[in-house]
């Protein structure tokens, strides 16, 4: 298991469990003076100088919001998301996955929650249950329905994603190439899929690379997770052991699938395989294929 912390992780907040169950308070501390605010429009989130950048309540009074979530106490600093209906600022706005690179990791993960959060709320405006319209609670970490009295939980999606190994101890590892605007290119990062219902962690790498590679897997090993926040998922890092090294791709879903071997992947990470590219290190694919081409993986 790694012990390190990827983009989007390390969010160092006390989310304010207590707080939270008091509107009251929220309110009280959404308009001190102490209060930060992240604000994003179009879940672009504003910054300065490839930084964050923050505004205080008063700062908030001149724009147009659509919603507000409590994020949590950094030391004694309430932090707050903040969505925009509409940017009539002159405030800089970038994308989040280009920022990132630039921020500390515990920024990340503070982006991270801000962004996941914002973006539930507006994919959630009505009950799924009864169609009502429902409104936010406990800071915007819950939504309610006031007509059937149904809470709404902001929800996290599994993802399994694995780098698997010829044998245990093996000199090659699987690595594939999803239909769409990187089929053709030399770019191959790790299997992955969404676990399933009913389903366990060590099932799902199974059943993923069988349905992606025809590559059936043994021995399945945790290394690490990653908060995904577009929109909203965990990325459950693994390694595996193939039981035999031949494949069958799924031409649907996979353009290529290829054993490479450590050799090839490590000239890969160094930018200096002109066949082949892997993902940079802001993705957990990056660091399975990485700990595997140092010899940290025991299979």
């Amino acid at each position: 298991m790694n012990e390190s912390v990827h983009t989007f992780a390390g969010n160092n907040l006390d989310r304010g469990e207590a707080l939270r169950r008091d509107e009251a308070n929220i309110e009280a501390l959404r308009q001190s003076a102490a209060a930060q605010f992240l604000v994003f429009s179009k879940l672009r989130v504003a910054t300065h100088e490839q930084t964050l950048r923050w505004f205080s309540a008063a700062d908030l009074e001149a724009m147009d919001l659509q919603q507000t979530v409590f994020l949590g106490m950094r030391d004694e600093v309430p932090l707050f998301a903040a969505a925009l209906a509409s940017n009539t600022q002159e405030i800089e706005f970038t994308d989040c996955r280009l920022i990132a690179g630039a921020l500390a990791t515990a920024d990340t993960g503070i982006l991270a929650q801000a962004r996941a959060q914002l973006d539930w709320h507006q994919r959630n405006p009505f009950c799924a249950q009864c169609g009502n319209p429902t409104r936010a609670e406990r800071g915007g970490h819950i939504r309610r329905c006031d007509r059937c009295e149904r809470h709404i939980f902001p929800r996290t999606d599994p993802v399994a994603i694995m780098l698997i190994i010829d044998e245990p101890g093996g000199d090659r590892c699987l690595l594939g190439q999803s239909q769409g605007r990187m089929a053709s290119s030399n770019f191959y990062s790790a299997l992955a899929g969404f676990v399933d219902q009913g389903e366990s962690l060590e099932e799902a790498v199974r059943r993923e690379v069988r349905e992606e590679a025809g590559v059936p897997v043994g021995r399945v090993a945790y290394h690490s997770s990653q908060p995904w926040p577009f929109p909203s998922q965990l990325m459950i890092g693994c390694h595996g052991v193939a039981l035999s090294q031949e494949i069958q791709i799924d031409p649907v879903e996979m353009a290529d699938v290829r054993w490479f071997t450590r050799a090839e992947v490590s000239a890969a990470l160094a930018e200096e395989n002109p066949d082949l590219r892997v993902p940079g290190a802001m993705a957990i694919a990056h660091h399975l294929i990485r700990s595997w081409v140092a010899r940290e993986v025991e299979l």
